[in-house]
């Protein structure tokens, strides 16, 4: 597999199916965006944790991928002529979507309650996982936008907004685990 075409010189990229589209078009700014919080995903993965999250973090990754694929797939050629679809690649399921509900659940089990805003930082692998979390909240508001114009499975978007609650509650998950310190948000009056 040759890594450069030169197809894209000109500002424009295929889609799955063909189709050439610009390569600031909300379809490839949203799964480009699903790239960049993979790669941020990896970088907390890389970092000393503990071993279920990395395992965790390994899947969800793969879903991201998945999402990626689906994203890029133009939706007036996701289907082939014979009715078998492009892709050969497994959905996002209710399943998916479930796990990271239970994990959220998992962990803030073991966190003191929340009773303000907290200000990202303490440690970098924490920091990390927060900008994980707002680059995650951005692919959300691509997909939704994608969504309106060209829909594709809701599931997506239902992973991808639980995954930002995810990347929240590892963050303050991972601030216990480091001991690291919740700086609180407490507005304060100016005078």
């Amino acid at each position: 597999m040759k890594i450069y075409t030169k197809t894209g010189d000109s500002g424009t990229t295929a889609l799955f199916g063909g189709t050439r589209v610009k390569k600031y078009h909300l379809r490839i700014e949203s799964y480009g965006t699903l790239d960049e919080l993979n790669s941020w995903l990896g970088l907390i993965r890389d970092q000393e944790i503990d071993s279920r999250t990395k395992q965790n973090l390994v899947s969800i990754q793969k879903n991201l991928f998945t999402i990626g694929a689906i994203l890029a797939t133009d939706p007036e050629k996701a289907v082939l002529k014979n009715g078998k679809e492009r892709l050969n690649i497994p959905k996002i399921s209710e399943g998916d979507i479930t796990l990271l509900e239970k994990e959220i659940d998992s962990m803030n089990e073991t966190l003191p309650p929340m009773t303000h805003f907290i200000l990202p930082g303490g440690h970098t692998t924490v920091s990390y996982c927060h900008i994980a979390r707002t680059v995650c909240r951005r692919a959300e508001r691509l997909a939704s936008h994608l969504h309106e114009n060209e829909p594709f499975d809701s599931k997506v978007l239902s992973f991808i907004n639980r995954l930002s609650d995810y990347l929240f509650v590892l963050a303050r998950k991972l601030s216990k685990d480091l001991k690291a310190e919740e700086v609180k948000w407490i507005p304060e009056k100016k005078v």
